[in-house]
């Protein structure tokens, strides 16, 4: 009952706005649906309805929602949407320059055999993907300089680009090393870091911390690195 009554009450909608056309994600086909229906009923003229391609989260399974934690949020720093963005899988990449950099699919394929062929680098298509999102909804210069900071990172490893963090007056030491993932900015729950720690994605100046319960005794100029995109240097 529930299942059909919400399609119902969002299609209503439709009669009370007396929409001439509405648009939606693919995934609101049926209540775009039912809101035609409803206007029908209603003698109504049926709303025009335009669908649109729902684009997968970074996880490449569900859409992307900031709920899912899946998502590249528009008001993020440029480099952290850069990183996020590069974390994608190869196969997802095509789905991403497809709908948010408009590539037609003999181009992607153009690419795609480039690849095979051993001319084209996967990882230089995916950052030239990366680069141009981040120039199309960012700006050209924020591009440029996510892309040098990410390859003096990840590439070199040239931690002299890692965001600094001065953690504050009186900060305890040593400190549970949940507590200092939360002062730098790496995760915001402890559930969040101990999926982390158990996963194995979490770096103290290159030594692997799998322990949830651990202390660290912190000091100016240790790196830590908080699964495959997030990187600080304490200040």
């Amino acid at each position: 009952m529930h299942e059909l009554l919400y399609p119902l009450m969002q299609g209503y909608d439709s009669v009370e706005l007396q929409a001439d056309i509405e648009v939606g994600g693919e995934d609101q086909t049926f209540n775009l649906l039912m809101g035609r229906h409803l206007q029908a009923h209603f003698g109504q003229e049926p709303q025009v309805i335009l669908t649109m391609p729902i684009l997968e989260g970074l996880d490449g399974v569900k859409k992307m929602s900031k709920s899912l934690g899946n998502y590249v949020g528009l008001w993020e720093p440029a480099d952290v949407a850069f990183g996020k963005l590069m974390s994608i899988s190869d196969d997802l990449m095509w789905r991403y320059y497809h709908l948010l950099l408009s590539k037609m699919p003999n181009e992607i394929e153009k690419m795609q055999n480039e690849i095979s062929m051993g001319s084209l680098h996967p990882m230089h298509a995916k950052k030239a993907m990366a680069k141009s999102i981040i120039a199309r909804f960012w700006s050209a210069d924020e591009a440029e300089k996510a892309q040098q900071q990410f390859e003096a990172l990840f590439q070199k490893q040239d931690y002299s680009q890692a965001h600094e963090v001065i953690l504050p007056a009186g900060t305890i030491n040593p400190i549970w090393v949940v507590e200092l993932l939360k002062l730098v900015g790496a995760i915001k729950t402890s559930s969040e870091a101990k999926r982390l720690i158990e996963g194995n994605g979490l770096e103290i100046n290159d030594n692997v911390v799998t322990d949830f319960k651990a202390t660290v005794a912190w000091q100016p100029g240790m790196i830590i690195k908080a699964g495959k995109i997030k990187v600080y240097k304490l200040g």
